[in-house]
């Protein structure tokens, strides 16, 4: 959730701009069909919460998991049939054909990664009464760093079943709050470092601009909230956020998420913390 490795345009991209802060690099680059979408990572997300029901039931689990189109679909909140079964087809082609390189370890791997999603993956049909190809069962092998990080590393977070039906944008808001949040009433973050972390190319005052668009909903994501502050009045002790003062340099923004599902009153931006490393503070779920 906090690292961004998905492309958020549905056309063809055959590489991601390489993050590196210092600390973490992740460098992502496609095939002949292009790198993995955010779209595609929604297959990633069931399967990876199969093997996390099976390890909550304390059953045997394996990187190979068997499953039904339908199934995916009925997650997934997809309409059943041939649209639906295409994207899964080119999904799975995308994120077996993506390469990640990284240095952020799973497991405790202790060691830099080179690897693609799905090691391989299997797709069974029937034929419809116009002879046409009807998805059946999948089969898929996640690669070890995905089912190390499940397995071994233990903090897979639950996502709100609205998360499938949202835009590309807020689909990445979401998972950043989502997994910086954790049992925290909320958390800031510069504007930049949030635009990098999301992942978009666009620039930095076309991205401050939806997000002041996407913090004036009703719902702005699902359950958190988020709001625009000027660092210069970040640490007011008012109980509500500050707006940010006029025409307020784009360096000097903040970007305040907070939780609306636990709480009754939005904490003061001045008692939850700033993200200034990449650790990512979680629960368990």
């Amino acid at each position: 959730m906090v690292w961004n490795f998905f492309s958020l345009s549905r056309e063809r991209v055959s590489e991601l701009p390489i993050y590196d802060d210092g600390r973490v690099r992740i460098e992502v680059s496609g095939a002949k069909y292009g790198v993995a979408t955010i779209w595609d990572k929604e297959i990633l997300i069931y399967l990876a919460s199969l093997v996390q029901d099976k390890l909550n039931r304390g059953e045997e689990v394996s990187p190979r998991l068997v499953f039904t189109a339908h199934d995916i679909c009925r997650v997934t909140g997809s309409v059943v049939g041939g649209s639906a079964y295409r994207r899964i087809a080119e999904g799975l082609r995308r994120l077996q054909g993506t390469q990640i390189i990284t240095n952020i370890e799973t497991g405790g791997a202790g060691e830099d990664q080179a690897f693609s999603w799905i090691m391989r993956y299997k797709i069974h049909y029937r034929l419809g009464r116009n002879k046409e190809k009807i998805m059946e069962a999948l089969e898929v092998e996640l690669c070890p760093w995905v089912y190390r990080s499940i397995l071994k590393d233990r903090r897979m977070l639950t996502y709100d079943q609205s998360y499938f039906e949202l835009p590309p944008l807020e689909k990445r808001l979401y998972e950043i709050a989502r997994a910086h949040c954790g049992k925290q009433a909320g958390f800031k973050m510069n504007l930049e470092k949030l635009r990098r972390r999301v992942g978009t190319t666009m620039e930095l005052r076309f991205f401050k601009k939806e997000l002041v668009k996407i913090s004036k909903r009703r719902l702005p994501l699902p359950g958190y909230g988020l709001s625009l502050v000027d660092s210069r009045v970040a640490n007011s002790i008012d109980a509500n956020p500050r707006p940010a003062l006029k025409r307020p340099p784009l360096k000097s923004l903040l970007v305040y998420f907070y939780s609306t599902d636990r709480l009754s009153k939005i904490p003061p931006v001045s008692a939850v913390p700033l993200i200034e490393d990449d650790l990512c503070v979680e629960d368990a779920a």
